[in-house]
């Protein structure tokens, strides 16, 4: 179905944060998607980074790397989970990059000696963004970072009122997120905050068409009654978001409620009703798993959870494809740098071990004994972009003759780089998307592990690193043969580099220097993922026979 022009649901937030924008927008996405729209989605992120790539990752959650090297905020990652959509660089954009854009048109002369200003410079500047966003799509969810009230999204939230008027009637849609908590003491539900937030919203001049209500326990229809009467909504325009025990059942949750049928009618939109049957197969394969599987995550960014949130979810997709329960046991890497015991214990009834990317020396160690471990006990093990650089170190050490052999990202003066950056990072000074960034091609050897598990030998995924395998100790690493060798199984075609590596004899030991679980999604989970869980799962069931 086409529109002569795009519709816009604009996504603001209201009490507090983290109430999951970013979940709702997407899951409302999914729900708009199975009545057969073309939907997408983009995020406004109103800190004056120019993108999250150099931030702290316990404070923001992971980066998200999209196909044409753009390093995002995480929710797009949640958008490409819900949405049948690949995400580019146009799906997310900062402060930063708006007021980096103003001020570099204002020193070419572009505005020609006007005063610039927040109205309507960077509003304009906003606006363009959302709309190139917007082009070829029949919706365009818009979802503002931050709250509502926070100075730093004051332009962001004018913008979105001027596009409003802009997009003409019945063509755009305010959602306002807020959260309904519950006072045991008076065991009553309190609706003042939503007023509150409300009343910041309408100050502003924006004026809610639907609300989210976030809350432990379902909205009596009395409260729906009461918030709608004090903010100016219709009753059955207030939506329960209660906490769900997986994200996964959101948009059937949301459609419950009547979400996606409120927001056809106030947009005007002819719509099938959606089949939501693939999402109810998920939350089947979620919620009653047949067996389960713990799988240790040995890293450094175990403290939160967000800091790996795609890998997370890619893990349960592989259970999904599994029909099992994936149980994840985050240990910190530090505790194992100089105690065998101690890491025997933590890893001792784990059925697959994992050991992710990351960045900086701390831990380090502590990886390379886990891949040790996984190589020696023939556990099945899985490295990601550094948990591979960590196999091959430990590799190289243990097995290849390289004592001392090190990434020079922690020891710059070891005899064997076996790791080492990249030639094209080497005269780098900034470190904002200085990277290897985005998709890259790669072609997998016949009759690999990662090969059976793609069904096929050309493959394309996401990278964001420095540091590489050093090809000059190719053919000493991977070019051995012989029980429990080395091999690598995946090269880039282009570069020539080292991209998947295996031990062929081991029951399943893979390391890709790519990250796979930027592209895993619920409904179709990533294939490495899948045969990775599997792998634990069989190694399961053989000890227990």
């Amino acid at each position: 179905m086409a529109y002569k022009h795009t519709k816009f649901i604009f996504v603001t937030g209201g009490v507090v944060s983290s109430l999951g924008k970013g979940l709702t927008a997407a899951a409302l996405g999914a729900l708009l998607e199975a009545r057969g729209l073309n939907v997408s989605v983009l995020k406004m992120d109103p800190y004056i980074n120019v993108d999250p790539g150099t931030m702290n990752p316990f404070q923001h959650g992971e980066v998200f790397v999209t196909d044409d090297g753009a390093e995002t905020d995480l929710d797009l990652g949640h958008y490409e989970r819900f949405l049948n959509i690949t995400t580019t660089r146009k799906n997310n954009f900062t402060s930063g990059q708006i007021y980096d854009a103003v001020i570099k048109k204002e020193r070419r002369g572009d505005y020609l000696g006007a005063t610039v200003q927040v109205i309507p410079h960077v509003t304009n500047e906003i606006k363009d963004r959302i709309l190139a966003a917007a082009e070829g799509r029949d919706i365009l969810m818009v979802e503002v970072g931050g709250t509502v009230g926070d100075i730093e999204s004051l332009p962001f939230m004018e913008a979105v009122r001027q596009l409003s008027f802009d997009a003409g009637e019945d063509n755009a849609l305010f959602m306002h997120l807020t959260y309904v908590p519950y006072i045991a003491a008076a065991s009553e539900l309190k609706t003042k905050p939503t007023q509150h937030s409300v009343k910041a919203l309408l100050e502003i001049g924006i004026k809610p068409d639907i609300i989210v209500c976030r809350t432990d326990r379902p909205l009596p229809p009395d409260v729906k009654k009461k918030i709608g009467l004090f903010c100016n909504v219709r009753a059955s325009r207030v939506i329960t978001a209660e906490d769900e025990k997986t994200i996964y059942n959101l948009p059937l949750a949301l459609h419950a409620e009547g979400l996606d049928d409120q927001v056809v009618e106030v947009l005007k939109i002819w719509a099938k009703k959606p089949d939501l049957g693939p999402w109810e197969k998920v939350v089947h394969a979620t919620m009653q798993p047949s067996d389960s599987v713990k799988i240790a995550i040995v890293g450094k960014y175990t403290d939160l959870v967000e800091s790996y949130k795609s890998l997370n979810e890619a893990l349960k997709h592989g259970g999904i494809a599994n029909g099992c329960k994936v149980e994840l046991d985050y240990l910190d890497s530090e505790r194992f740098e100089n105690d065998e015991a101690a890491l025997s214990a933590a890893v001792g009834d784990a059925d697959a071990i994992l050991v992710p990317g990351g960045f900086g020396h701390r831990g380090i160690e502590g990886k390379i004994a886990a891949v040790r471990y996984a190589r020696e006990h023939k556990v099945p093990f899985f490295g990601i972009c550094l948990g591979m650089q960590c196999a091959v170190i430990e590799y190289a050490r243990h097995i290849a003759d390289c004592p001392r052999a090190n990434s020079t990202e922690f020891d710059k003066e070891t005899p064997h780089p076996v790791i080492h950056l990249m030639e094209a990072q080497k005269n780098v000074s900034e470190k904002g998307a200085s990277m290897r960034l985005g998709a890259y091609a790669c072609d997998l050897t016949a009759d690999s592990k990662s090969a059976r598990a793609y069904g096929q030998r050309h493959i394309n995924e996401r990278h964001r690193h420095r540091y590489e395998f050093n090809n000059t100790y190719r053919e000493r690493l991977v070019g051995r043969e012989g029980a429990g060798a080395m091999v690598a199984t995946g090269i880039n075609p282009d570069l020539d580099l080292v991209e998947v590596i295996e031990i062929p004899d081991h029951p399943w030991f893979v390391g890709v220097q790519f990250h796979p679980e930027y592209k895993s999604r619920p409904l179709a989970p990533h294939p490495l993922f899948a045969a990775f869980v599997e792998a634990g799962l069989q190694r399961k069931k053989a000890l227990r026979a």
